[in-house]
């Protein structure tokens, strides 16, 4: 043993005493920073159990989001690359799609069965609302055309025809209402006279009830047809004066 320690020279023992209250000193803190690590580590560890939880919380929230969202933009129109028609313009349609029915019954009656109106089912393009636009289908040459491609003539009949068809429509389901008066402002100047003919008994066919109907018109060979008449003139003075006919 002198041997071997021969060489290794004798030891301090304070200075040994003071390195062990170092090692222990480094030890205590070392143990309180294991202790601080430690409560994060449990905090951190409730704190991810929360988020996973949350996180799944959140999964299922988004998928009901995206399915409302889609229901939504159904209902609004608002569908990318599909047709913009909303809810309450799909609801019109039901009720648009009646009054173009009736409607059609008279523009046949009107045209010799050559015209026809139907609701448009697309749009011009993906980015405008769809759902209550109109066509018309010529059965002359067998095409479904826009409404704007028609004659001024051919416009006033299909107007005619839709405020006659919403009349009926609106006296079939409201419970008892009746629409007993219409009034007709001019339009018929663009007629030809077979086509003023038909117009003129179409409207005469709505007065065989309790109807009434007023036109409002310049036309001479209506005029020549109505016997009860409200008759306007504009004197040379500038003043209007207003006489009965009724004959």
């Amino acid at each position: 043993l002198e041997k071997n320690t021969q060489d290794s020279g004798s030891a301090d023992g304070n200075v040994l005493r003071e390195n062990i209250e170092k090692i222990r000193s480094e030890m205590q803190n070392n143990n309180e920073e294991i202790k601080k690590i430690n409560i994060k580590i449990s905090g951190n560890t409730n704190v991810l159990q929360n988020l996973k939880k949350e996180n799944e919380k959140c999964a299922e929230i988004e998928q009901k989001y995206l399915c409302i969202k889609s229901l939504s933009d159904t209902a609004n129109g608002t569908l990318a690359d599909r047709e913009k028609i909303t809810f309450e313009a799909f609801v019109q349609a039901t009720f648009f799609d009646r009054v173009l029915r009736r409607a059609n019954i008279r523009l046949r009656s009107m045209t010799s069965g050559m015209f026809e109106l139907c609701r448009s089912l697309t749009s011009d393009n993906k980015r405008s609302k769809a759902g209550l636009n109109l066509d018309i289908t010529d059965y002359y040459n067998g095409t479904v055309r826009s409404v704007k491609t028609l004659s001024g003539g051919e416009s006033f009949m299909a107007s005619l025809s839709l405020a006659l068809g919403l009349s009926d429509e609106i006296q079939s389901n409201a419970g008892g209402v009746e629409i007993e008066t219409m009034f007709v402002d001019e339009g018929f100047g663009s007629l030809d006279s077979e086509t003023l003919e038909k117009a003129y008994n179409t409207l005469i066919s709505v007065t065989e009830g309790k109807g009434l109907v007023g036109i409002i018109s310049h036309v001479e060979a209506l005029k020549s047809k109505i016997d009860k008449q409200i008759i306007v003139e504009k004197n040379s003075e500038g003043r209007s004066s207003v006489r009965m006919k009724l004959d």
